[in-house]
């Protein structure tokens, strides 16, 4: 009975100092799919099955890892959140109000990130987003203010925190619309190298100790408030995988003893979402996984020592699987080559050429060549006639009159072509603004046991903290 009751105490003894000398996750990649709910995902791995010609799924990089589990998402002032208030909680571990960037609901009171607490513990620390800097979920990991739309304040901020490294498509407002100290200059007195573009980073990386890339001036010059959607990309343009891969390169730059910590958002599937484009939405998913998978390459080389968690911030769209039917017409997506915005641009091209005199010839051909309609993807004479009339109202030698979403303002012929595509898909939405579903949350490597079970997004910060072993 003795020896018995030596030997448990010695197995539980055991037990208790390899938990405490389990490894700490040194590297640590925090991945936000803003907008990315449920269905968000399921509905790209459906996707990817249909383009194999069957019906299921082909998983995802992130789907595929070992842990998995859902959050809520509400904010502490509504049962709906919005991205900043989502992203303080996600940043923080602390619920505020809608709008509300790094800052409890009384709106002046500061929290700190998941970000400085590893930036207070020696660790590198590198946030990143395929729209521009200083948005909502990016900013609330290193910027305190009570109106996200404040950006040029939170641009400030960023030098303020001084993080490692920096990453997006520009800032939205540089110079406080010409009032302000431009804040170009101000990541010189800072200590930051601003490299444009993935070449401009390599030839900038080596010698710089701080840094903060931004895609090439002429894209800026086209819109600085986002990366391309990977739907409409180009060559040359910066991709987020670009910009993980920069970020691996750049923080792991004295970071072998303490390691790093990197956000990486993924920030137009909500954009693509607010715009009720399915099509857009499940390749920025998986444009995203692309990111994710530069990440898996890193956690492969350390897997004792690497965390990857990747969750959203909630849900947008409120985006159904099936309309009715008890079918899906996933694959037909494949043969929409631009964005509903992509093909905003197609018309206004073609208005400039035409001096606003565009045909419903030259209509019909743009829909066929970026659509698919009438050969690839056929249409019924209802969806003909609702096309041509809105040729009639908005094209036919008339002004445009452009229908509104959160991040868009489009053509009447794009909007509606997509909303045929997305009918054809079988694909719903319950509206243009976000909704109060779960989002999931995916986890691997180091202390990735820990993100399981029911949990609200105010606790993955914490978890992750716990993982790395940060102080607060």
């Amino acid at each position: 009975m003795i020896f018995k009751k030596i030997t448990f105490i010695l197995l539980f003894t055991c037990v208790t100092v390899l938990a405490g000398f389990a490894q700490s996750a040194k590297y640590v990649f925090y991945f936000i799919g803003d907008g990315m709910g449920v269905n968000q995902v399921q509905g790209t791995e459906l996707y990817l099955g249909e383009l194999e010609g069957r019906i299921g799924i082909v998983p995802l990089c992130f789907t595929q890892f070992p842990y998995s589990t859902f959050a809520t998402t509400f904010s502490a002032t509504n049962g709906v959140t919005d991205s900043a208030a989502a992203g303080t909680a996600l940043a923080t571990g602390r619920k505020s109000k809608n709008g509300t960037i790094g800052m409890l609901k009384d709106q002046q009171t500061a929290v700190n990130s998941v970000a400085v607490w590893a930036k207070n513990s020696g660790c590198r620390v590198g946030v990143s987003t395929s729209v521009s800097v200083d948005h909502a979920t990016p900013a609330a990991f290193y910027a305190h203010n009570a109106g996200r739309g404040n950006y040029y304040e939170i641009g400030k901020d960023l030098y303020t925190t001084g993080f490692d490294f920096y990453a997006g498509s520009d800032f939205l407002d540089p110079d406080q619309k010409g009032k302000g100290e431009s804040l170009y200059d101000l990541a010189g007195k800072n200590g930051y190298t601003i490299a444009r573009g993935y070449k401009d980073y390599l030839k900038k990386s080596k010698k710089a100790d701080k840094l903060i890339l931004f895609q090439p001036e002429a894209a800026s010059a086209t819109d600085r408030s986002a990366l391309p959607y990977a739907i409409d990309r180009r060559k040359g343009d910066m991709t987020l995988a670009e910009v993980t891969r920069s970020a691996i390169n750049f923080l792991s730059k004295k970071a072998d003893e303490k390691g790093f910590f990197l956000m990486v958002e993924g920030g137009k599937i909500d954009w693509a979402c607010h715009s009720n484009d399915a099509a857009t939405v499940f390749r920025e998913v998986m444009d995203m996984d692309e990111a994710v998978k530069v990440a898996y390459e890193f956690y492969a080389q350390h897997p004792d020592e690497t965390l990857i968690v990747v969750t959203a911030d909630h849900e947008t769209g409120g985006i159904s699987l099936g309309t009715g039917a008890y079918a899906l017409n996933l694959q037909a997506l494949k043969h929409q080559q631009v964005s509903e915005g992509g093909f905003t641009r197609i018309i206004n091209a073609l208005r400039a050429q035409t001096g606003n005199k565009v045909s419903w010839e030259q209509t019909e051909q743009a829909l066929k060549e970026n659509f698919g309609f009438w050969g690839n993807v056929p249409l019924s004479q209802k969806q003909t006639d609702r096309l041509k009339a809105v040729y009639e109202k908005s094209l036919a030698g008339q002004e445009a009159k452009l229908e509104k979403s959160e991040y868009a303002q489009d053509e009447p012929i794009a909007s509606e072509a997509k909303r045929i595509m997305d009918e054809i898909a079988l694909v719903g939405w319950t509206s243009g603004g976000h909704s109060a579903g779960f989002v999931p949350v995916f986890a691997i490597g180091a202390g990735a046991e820990l993100f399981q079970g029911h949990m609200d997004n105010t606790e993955i910060p914490e978890r992750i903290a716990k993982a790395a072993g940060y102080r607060q």
